[in-house]
């Protein structure tokens, strides 16, 4: 039970890797706000699953990029529990558009949900982390933001900035006992059609275990960052991806 007690925020909780964090998190002894930009559908699933093991849990429909909807969010969480201790920022979009191509609009998508969006949630939850003396904060960013990614060159900005704002917000925050980390998946196996990925690529993913890697291994990351267990570690990247290119 490595985070009795606490309460964890996971944004982009609905499916895929945010419900695997959600679900490790409860079975380890958290209760959890499970954010969703939009389906709410899916968002009281995750916390019908959670209350099955035993968690308190509640869903809140919010969009990260905006800075109102999070802070209304975040209110709603500790008035429900009380503190937030925990918070996995990771809702994210991933658009695939050629360079030459990328709007002024394109980019101002996906800037303001993956980069936008971790800062405006960590400054909402950092307050309640400074007045109980502890908190962990784990940014979710991708290969993609070190390795380059074709056609994604305004993904891999903005998740790269995710890098810089865990190091800045490391920095500030660590005389209040609050750490904040990155974990950066690979390639994972989601519920994502096969047509997502390059022709052949799921099957035969490259890297030294040539697999692709399950949400539940990168929940155990961010279990790892969440816990004591990286008590002594803050400002850091955690590349869950395979070894693909040893990041």
């Amino acid at each position: 039970m490595k985070l009795e007690g606490k309460v964890a925020l996971i944004t982009g909780a609905g499916r895929n890797i945010g419900r695997a964090i959600a679900l490790k998190f409860a079975s380890e002894g958290a209760d959890i706000i499970v954010n969703a930009r939009s389906n709410e559908a899916e968002a009281s699933s995750v916390v019908q699953e959670v209350r099955a093991l035993g968690q308190r849990a509640m869903a809140v429909l919010a969009d990260v990029s905006d800075a109102a909807k999070v802070r209304v969010m975040v209110a709603a969480g500790i008035a429900e529990f009380g503190r937030i201790d925990v918070l996995i920022s990771n809702a994210a979009i991933r658009p695939s558009i050629p360079f030459v191509d990328v709007t002024d609009e394109d980019w101002e998508n996906v800037r303001s949900v993956v980069l936008d969006g971790a800062f405006y949630i960590a400054r909402a939850v950092v307050p309640s982390m400074i007045e109980h003396k502890v908190g962990a904060i784990v940014f979710l960013t991708g290969d993609g933001a070190f390795g380059g990614s074709p056609d994604r060159s305004h993904v891999s900005a903005a998740k790269m900035g995710i890098v810089g704002l865990a190091r800045g917000l490391a920095s500030d925050l660590g005389q209040h006992n609050i750490r904040v980390n990155v974990v950066s998946p690979g390639l994972i196996d989601t519920t994502r059609p096969g047509t997502w990925y390059p022709e052949g690529f799921a099957l035969n993913p490259g890297g030294p275990m040539k697999r692709l890697g399950t949400p539940e291994e990168i929940a155990n990351s961010c279990l790892f960052l969440a816990s004591e267990d990286s008590s002594f570690m803050t400002g850091q990247t955690l590349h869950a991806n395979g070894g693909t290119g040893f990041f």
